[in-house]
């Protein structure tokens, strides 16, 4: 089992070439309403961003604000979003969110942490997407599967719930840190140095800790 110093010192050194390469964190899933983002962000699991945003050009078209998604018929909803997996459940907490949020805070997408996980469909990793793009707020880091494969690749936790890898990173690096994780990593992860096993001994992280080139942990 790795040192925590060692695991912190290699940490840091990961973010430092993540804020080089991605300064200005942002979620490529496309919207033009705090919703709407909430809504692609729930979309997203286990789908691909891509995906989501081929389905949401048209779906955001019709629906903008939280009234719009809670008045929807769930029927026709869950037949508008079947191109992508799990859609009856992503219906279901998306129009139920919109309607806690129509219900509870006036309309507006909550700020903290507590409020966005009592929404249906929205976890750890969903409230702090969503707290990080649409407010700046980076309480917490959101782990998903491109970061969770990071974090067992180059040795810096144990832990395979992806809410526990969350706190393993926050204790590694320091909070203003936190901003640049996610997203660098899923840029990363998409851009660089995917899923699949291949040879990146060459890619800039691996550099910088030669044995993760050999180290491929399944991400889910």
């Amino acid at each position: 089992m790795a040192k925590p110093e060692e695991r912190k010192k290699r940490a840091q050194k990961i973010v430092a070439y993540l804020k080089k390469a991605y300064p200005t964190p942002e979620s490529e899933l496309q919207h033009t309403t705090p919703f709407q983002f909430l809504a692609a962000v729930i979309l997203s699991a286990q789908c691909t961003d891509k995906a989501v945003n081929k389905l949401t050009a048209t779906l955001f078209k019709k629906y903008k604000t939280p009234k719009e998604f809670a008045e929807a018929d769930p029927a026709l909803f869950a037949e508008e979003i079947s191109s992508i997996p799990f859609f009856r459940n992503k219906a279901k907490a998306i129009i139920g969110a919109a309607r806690e949020i129509e219900a509870r805070h006036g309309g507006a997408v909550p700020r903290t942490e507590r409020e966005l996980v009592a929404l249906p469909g929205v976890g750890y990793k969903t409230a702090h997407v969503i707290l990080g793009e649409l407010f700046d707020v980076w309480e917490g880091i959101a782990t998903d599967t491109h970061v969770k494969r990071f974090a067992k690749r180059f040795d810096l936790t144990d832990q395979s719930d992806l809410t526990k890898i969350s706190k393993d990173l926050e204790v590694l690096l320091p909070k203003n840190d936190w901003k640049y994780v996610n997203n660098g990593l899923v840029l990363y992860g998409r851009y660089v140095c995917p899923a699949r096993p291949h040879d990146c001994a060459d890619h800039p992280l691996t550099k910088l800790w030669p044995p993760a080139a050999l180290r491929w942990p399944k991400a889910k």
